[in-house]
């Protein structure tokens, strides 16, 4: 007796019933043209795919744990109530679901629906994920380095990770040589070459920014050795090289390779690649921007640092300086050492404050300074120099101004004789080996704030072992100490620099800065700058034209 029915058997899809042992008892017209070889009687095995076998065994052994007759009950059961679960798999090209329903008999009727677009649905939106995810990690690893070296090591790797078996990164040509980062089966390689890169179908149009061109146009074969990996095994079987666009003007190029035998670079994978590419492109030339900027910075940064200070023409100089800001190395306080043109003349001591913090204020700094420097010849002359500096401040377009303080040393026998000249700036003060300190008697008015400026010119001399101070007002204004709202003041500086009567002008310098650090602890506080002049006991004269002048002791 039939266990289906004649309108059963004329369904479009294909169905057909399967006993426990795997034999075909029933089948229809669209099962047989689906499997030719299914008739009644043949075994499931012989005539379906194996992933339909597997699924009717697995089926019918679920179905036996819930359909065994219950003892002293030899009458069949009822068909169990179990879930249906459709198993998928594919055959001739195409993707099916299986769908199963148990019968009283044991045995199972199996149709089967045509699923090929929905799990080609399903891949494409899997495909779109994992590429998503891709390009959020690119993303996230490429933007963890501003270093160009690293993102174009990261470009590879993930490239030659997830897009093909190789990748290869080309940088624009340096001079005559592109720097090249080859990427494969785990290793990173990175090297110089002077390629010519016509021999690449597209690269030199790639470096240029243009668009790629197609996979199929290149000619795996036709590579030149440089673009294969050390080690690789077979040939080459598919390429893409396409562009890294960069901000304004071209990053590089990417080049993926694929093995012969592997899947060839479809135009999804080629539009994934260019993607990929576009945020590669957008890291390595963000990185290569900073590196620039960076390399300017560090340039116009050593012309803005306070320099080194040491012996100069028989008189030992030392300088400190701490930014207001503990990230920045720069801002308003500022000095400087020039010596004079032969060992016997003055050197030309600078020590000024500019109104403001930061960049700014270092922009300023720097013209002064360089102001200052083009005028060396007339620094003999204080009141003239800061009357041509006053003109420039006042015809410039800022509305800043600055104090200063000058200094002209020179050492006399084995004494030390200076000129100082203030400019609205604290004067400076004078350590005598007594411990007794003196204010040096020089005062003036601003620069840069008055169409005229007016400043007194004091004389001092300093016997050896005597240290005259420079400083800005940051170190007196400091705030901090025990309650953390009192400045330092000049009594302090003046009482630490008694205690520094003797000593050499390093250790002068370094007493005050701990001193004022330790009063304003982490608070805010001004820009900091303190020069100490020294007449040593004895005096190495510095060399002249690779030269020693010679040595003398006072």
């Amino acid at each position: 007796m039939p266990t289906v029915s004649a309108s059963w058997l004329r369904a479009p899809y294909p169905s057909f019933v399967v006993d426990p042992d795997s034999g075909v008892v029933e089948v229809n017209e669209a099962a047989t043209r689906l499997f030719p070889g299914m008739i009644t009687g043949a075994w499931l095995d012989d005539v379906a795919p194996a992933w339909l076998a597997d699924a009717h065994r697995r089926f019918v052994r679920a179905a036996g744990r819930h359909t065994g007759p219950p003892e002293g009950h030899p009458a069949a059961p009822e068909p169990p109530s179990l879930p249906v679960q459709a198993a998928r798999g594919p055959h001739d090209g195409r993707m099916f679901a299986a769908h199963p329903t148990p019968s009283a008999g044991g045995d199972v009727a199996w149709w089967l629906a045509d699923d090929t677009d929905r799990h080609a649905a399903e891949e494409a939106l899997r495909d779109e994920r994992r590429r998503a995810l891709l390009l959020t990690e690119a993303s996230s690893r490429l933007l963890a380095s501003l270093n160009v070296d690293r993102c174009m090591e990261v470009t590879a790797q993930l490239a030659a990770e997830h897009l093909a078996d190789a990748a290869v990164v080309v940088a624009p040509r340096n001079g005559r040589r592109h720097t090249v980062v080859v990427a494969a089966d785990g290793r990173t390689s990175r090297h110089q070459t002077s390629m010519d890169s016509s021999l690449v179908p597209g690269l030199a149009e790639a470096l240029q920014g243009f668009p790629p061109v197609p996979s199929r146009w290149i000619d795996p074969l036709a590579l030149p050795d440089w673009v294969v990996p050390d080690g690789w095994d077979g040939p080459v079987g598919s390429v893409v090289v396409t562009p890294l666009p960069g901000h304004g003007v071209p990053a590089g190029a990417l080049i993926l390779l694929r093995r012969d035998g592997h899947a060839a670079f479809t135009a999804s994978d080629e539009l994934f690649g260019r993607l990929f590419a576009a945020r590669a492109g957008a890291a390595v030339s963000a990185a290569r921007m900073y590196s620039e900027q960076a390399a300017v910075t560090q340039t116009l940064m050593a012309e803005l640092l306070p320099p080194r200070l040491h012996h100069v023409n028989g008189v030992d100089f030392a300088g400190g300086y701490r930014a207001a800001r503990d990230s920045e190395r720069i801002g308003g306080d500022f000095y400087d050492v020039h010596p004079g043109a032969t060992p016997h003349s003055p050197s030309l001591v600078v020590l000024g404050d500019v109104c403001g913090k930061g960049l700014e204020a270092a922009v300023l700094t720097g013209r002064i300074r360089t102001t200052l420097q083009a005028m060396l010849p007339l620094a003999g002359d204080h009141q003239q120099m800061l009357r041509l500096l006053n003109g420039s401040l006042v015809t410039a377009r800022h509305t800043r101004f600055a104090t200063l303080v000058l200094a002209s040393v020179q050492r006399e026998g084995g004494r030390a004789g200076l000129r100082l000249t203030s400019a609205g700036h604290p004067p400076p003060l004078i350590v005598r080996n007594t411990g007794e300190v003196e204010e040096a008697d020089t005062a003036g008015t601003l620069v840069g704030a008055l169409p005229e400026v007016s400043a007194r010119t004091a004389t001092v001399d300093l016997a050896p072992g005597e240290t005259c101070v420079l400083y800005t007002d940051g170190i007196t204004e400091a705030r901090g100490g025990p309650l953390g709202g009192d400045m330092f003041g000049e009594a302090r500086l003046r009482s630490a620099l008694g205690e520094c009567a003797g000593l050499p002008a390093e250790a002068v310098v370094e007493r005050v800065q701990m001193l004022a650090s330790q009063w304003v602890g982490d608070r805010v506080h001004d820009d900091m700058a303190v020069v100490a002049i020294t007449a040593p006991h004895s005096t190495h004269l510095t060399a002249v034209d690779g030269r020693t002048r010679g040595r003398f002791t006072a």
